[in-house]
């Protein structure tokens, strides 16, 4: 069922009457299953759409749409689809007790992985889910393959009926759906030969498989820890060999690297990032591949906007990965704007030291590392920190936080959509 939630007023929904919580039912016929049968159905210049009203009458129009002009409507989300799977190293089972409900959903919904790149095993698709996703040709796709031989890949999931992946992968490819890849190496499992064979088995597949990451297995104090472990840094080193390898083969031959580490990968193994040209169009850059030198690039961009911070400090507050290399970013912003740049990297106190990334950082770690900071005009947190709601991980608002402390406090994306235009 898919439902209405708001209606544009400007929309030929609002013209032709419908209002939130109307039910579509179906389009010329069709039943309509959620977001992507009405996005592909209605996209027609003219349809026939069954409805059911907020009052149980069902109506039907005799749709023909004016050229340019929006349909208008935002939809209930959709029910997400669970995960199949019981990976050691899983996020949702390295979470504490008492953070809000929908942080335990463990998700793995091919549907997210087309609209919002999110990364998807595939380990749950039924018939009827292989039929749209050809009908719809639903791509890219993001597919988490971790390792390309199908029993070590059912025991790396924990799940003893996970599909042959190399087999989804070649029906879809050839139905002309590309996909981005990833491999989250778990030392011991999927690493050394392993991740040999899965790049090879990938490469194999042809250009449709436009991209694969490594990236290092990411705990927290609550994970499996008897089951799994972090990489060690020779045992990234030796990750990164293989990866770097790949990918100048890809570069000779395809024209572009393919494979690529993350940050982090190169972090714990203590080497020194690839430049920005190494990345190509940073097409897995929110899953943490090329984050720094996308980052760079994007405040060069804002060269000429920033304004002058002479006297001024501005903090960048952020977790400690990349508390290592934001120096990289804020020299350059330093030296747009005469201003003082300070980077303050704070250990998670929610989830514990290994886990490093500055979205998982709770308000109030942010709060207490700003309470007594009357030296800053400005401090910049990660937008990714918060919700669509204003919450941080732990439900402090940014509201409540921007509200005690003494400096000007910010989320931002990229600091130059602050900077750019910001007045003392």
């Amino acid at each position: 069922m898919v439902r209405v939630r708001s209606v544009a007023p400007d929309g030929l929904a609002a013209e032709l009457g419908i209002t939130p919580e109307t039910e579509l039912l179906a389009i010329d016929g069709r039943p309509l299953e959620d977001f992507l049968d009405w996005e592909f159905l209605s996209a027609e210049d003219a349809f026939v759409l069954v409805t059911r009203q907020p009052d149980g009458q069902s109506v039907e129009y005799d749709i023909e749409r004016p050229e340019d002009m929006p349909f208008g409507i935002e939809l209930d989300p959709p029910h997400v689809r669970r995960c199949a799977n019981r990976c050691d190293f899983c996020f949702v089972d390295g979470l504490p007790e008492g953070l809000r409900s929908n942080l335990y959903i463990r998700d793995d919904d091919y549907r997210l992985s087309f609209r919002y790149g999110n990364f998807a095993t595939l380990t749950n698709l039924k018939p009827r889910d292989i039929a749209r996703i050809l009908e719809y040709r639903l791509s890219p796709l993001y597919v988490s393959v971790h390792a390309t031989d199908t029993v070590l890949r059912r025991r790396y999931l924990r799940n003893p009926r996970a599909p042959d992946v190399m087999e989804q992968l070649r029906l879809f490819l050839g139905g002309g759906i590309r996909v981005h890849t990833q491999i989250v190496l778990q030392p011991g499992v999927n690493d050394g030969p392993i991740l040999e064979r899965s790049l090879t088995e990938l490469y194999s597949l042809g250009e449709h498989v436009l991209s694969v990451s490594v990236v290092p297995v990411g705990l927290t104090s609550f994970s499996k820890l008897a089951l799994v472990r972090e990489p060690t840094r020779d045992e990234c080193r030796a990750a990164l060999a293989v990866v770097h390898r790949f990918a100048e083969r890809a570069a000779a031959e395809r024209g572009h690297r393919w494979v690529h580490g993350s940050d982090d990968l190169y972090l714990v193994a203590e080497t020194p990032l690839p430049p920005a040209e190494w990345y190509g169009d940073f097409e897995q850059v929110e899953n943490g591949v090329g984050s720094v030198r996308a980052l760079q690039r994007r405040v060069a961009a804002y060269a000429g906007e920033l304004p002058r911070l002479e006297g001024h400090a501005v903090a960048v507050v952020t977790g400690t990965a990349m508390g290592r290399l934001m120096p990289l970013v804020t020299a350059g912003l330093a030296e747009g704007t005469g201003g003082r740049f300070e980077v303050i990297a704070l250990e998670n106190p929610l989830f514990g030291p290994s886990v490093t990334t500055a979205a998982l950082l709770p308000g109030r770690a942010f709060q207490a590392a700003l309470a007594d900071r009357r030296d800053l005009t400005l401090a910049l947190l990660p937008a990714e920190a918060v919700n669509d709601d204003g919450l941080f991980m732990d439900d402090l608002s940014f509201a409540a936080l921007a509200a005690t402390v003494p400096c000007d406090v910010r989320v931002s994306h990229d600091f130059g959509d602050v900077l750019a235009g910001y007045s003392l």
